[in-house]
């Protein structure tokens, strides 16, 4: 029970990567736990971890629940042992993110839904060489966005050669070189699935400089909605999803959590919308 001597005080705990304090991903989960902390009256503080070195993600400071009243998991890179501890130590837990089948509380979307309904919209629309640049197969976002692709291909009998799959882990560098691969192919595809927009932004600038055109010669769908995208030279087709909402909901549901106010195990899957924008093309299949 949270301690009436003291504001309630929770932690978001978030993975490091590459560039986080420009994470879209990140901005936003930590914006949705902000609206709802002057409502909560709660202070929510942000603990960013080793992203290799789970071991170091919690430690007796943030397991204290004389001064910790919750712990908000951002993402556990599909290390659930992790939130296991916290819930030994007694210390009520969300995961954000993560479709779990164990008795943990979560609130995410239906990452692999979501990129079956990209795929399937491409095969709508004549493709059949789909290729993909899937993001970090470590966290689930990344690997149930790639199982989703794979699902999809084999549901409408369409095999993607092994080149086809590639690997940006979400991170510009990595994506660019996916790019300059899948691009400079002898059977390049004729579109490609970037699960996320950052990395779908790198396809397109590698494109550009290929003297390919989008979506006249390739079709891209991103993933993400992130505003980044307001800046390139073609509108892209994307997978929005409620990042704020997810982080507002982590943050109240927690709260209720932590006073015994909610049934539990929490489970709750938030809606994706697939937007359709000039970013793909219709074709003959080839």
């Amino acid at each position: 029970m949270i301690s009436r001597k003291r504001k309630p005080t929770f932690v978001l705990v978030i993975p490091q990567f590459e560039d986080i304090f420009h994470s879209y991903y990140a901005g936003e989960i930590i914006r949705g736990a902000s609206l709802s902390a002057s409502r909560l009256n709660a202070d929510f503080l942000v603990h960013i971890t080793d992203r290799g070195n789970h071991k170091g993600w919690l430690d007796s400071t943030l397991m204290d629940t004389k001064y910790v009243d919750g712990i908000i998991f951002a993402d556990i890179d599909n290390d659930v042992d992790i939130v296991k501890k916290a819930i030994r130590w007694g210390m009520p837990c969300v995961v954000l993110n993560n479709i779990l089948d164990e008795p943990i509380n979560y609130i995410a979307v239906d990452n692999k839904r979501a990129a079956i309904e990209v795929v399937e919209y491409l095969i709508a629309m004549g493709h059949r060489e789909i290729a993909t640049i899937a993001g970090d197969v470590s966290t689930q976002a990344g690997l149930k966005r790639l199982e989703g692709y794979r699902e999809a291909l084999l549901k409408h009998n369409i095999e993607a050669p092994r080149p086809y799959v590639t690997f940006g882990d979400f991170l510009r560098t990595p994506a660019r070189l996916a790019a300059q691969k899948l691009l400079k192919a002898k059977n390049r595809p004729t579109a490609v699935f970037a699960a996320s927009d950052v990395m779908a932004l790198e396809l397109i600038d590698v494109a550009r400089s290929l003297k390919l055109r989008v979506p006249q010669d390739l079709s891209v769908v991103g993933f993400d909605d992130n505003p980044l995208i307001n800046a390139s030279s073609v509108k892209l087709a994307t997978v929005s999803q409620p990042l704020v909402e997810m982080g507002r909901l982590g943050a109240e549901h927690l709260s209720r959590i932590s006073q015994g106010k909610e049934k539990l195990p929490l489970k709750i899957v938030l809606p994706t919308y697939l937007i359709k924008r000039e970013s793909v093309a219709r074709i003959n299949a080839r």
